[in-house]
């Protein structure tokens, strides 16, 4: 099975199975790009190894997702099921789509996310949101790294976690000037 066909097969039961779900997909995180995370009232990514691929560059891929999501699942075909528990830490969940779509095994929380990275995911427009909602002063002129540092100083890791979910599922691309596939084809008609 090839990526295509095991994302939309995951995205259906995702969707499905979520009361609320926002995804995410081709995410630049640290050195790697996240094939798809999720927003609920955590952050999950998913890492895709096709029966097409190999794991030549799962390791570095590891290091990205674990500095970026509060848990982690490696979304496998037939053809690495066998082997997929060998390249993984034993905190990532490992999701098997095949015939059916299986969860071969549960994810666990995140030893090593940090609050900065969830935080780098946000647009500077979205961190000002969240430091209004505390009373904080906006800080107009003041880097993103600087306005992240207050928050993770000023918020308990807990309601930040709440406030960058809430931001991400309200994110809107038309917006904020950004082309989304389905408005470059509804300019294409």
């Amino acid at each position: 099975m090839l990526d295509a066909e095991i994302r939309d097969r995951l995205f259906f039961k995702l969707e499905n199975e979520s009361k609320k779900i926002r995804i995410f997909e081709e995410v630049i995180i640290g050195s790697s790009r996240c094939d798809f995370f999720t927003v609920t009232d955590r952050l999950t990514g998913y890492e895709i190894k096709s029966d097409a691929d190999s794991y030549a560059r799962l390791r570095s891929q590891i290091k990205s997702y674990d500095a970026f999501f509060c848990e982690n699942y490696l979304v496998v075909g037939r053809s690495h099921l066998k082997s997929a528990k060998e390249h993984i830490p034993e905190y990532w969940g490992i999701i098997c789509v095949g015939d059916e779509i299986e969860t071969v095994r549960d994810s666990k929380p995140n030893p090593k996310v940090k609050m900065k990275n969830l935080l780098r995911l946000l647009w500077k427009r979205e961190l000002r949101n969240i430091l209004l909602r505390y009373g904080l002063p906006k800080y107009p002129q003041k880097s993103r790294e600087f306005i992240t540092k207050k928050l993770i100083a000023s918020i308990d890791s807990k309601m930040l976690l709440e406030e960058i979910c809430s931001e991400l599922f309200e994110r809107d691309y038309i917006k904020e000037g950004f082309e989304t596939p389905q408005s470059l084809a509804r300019k294409n008609l």
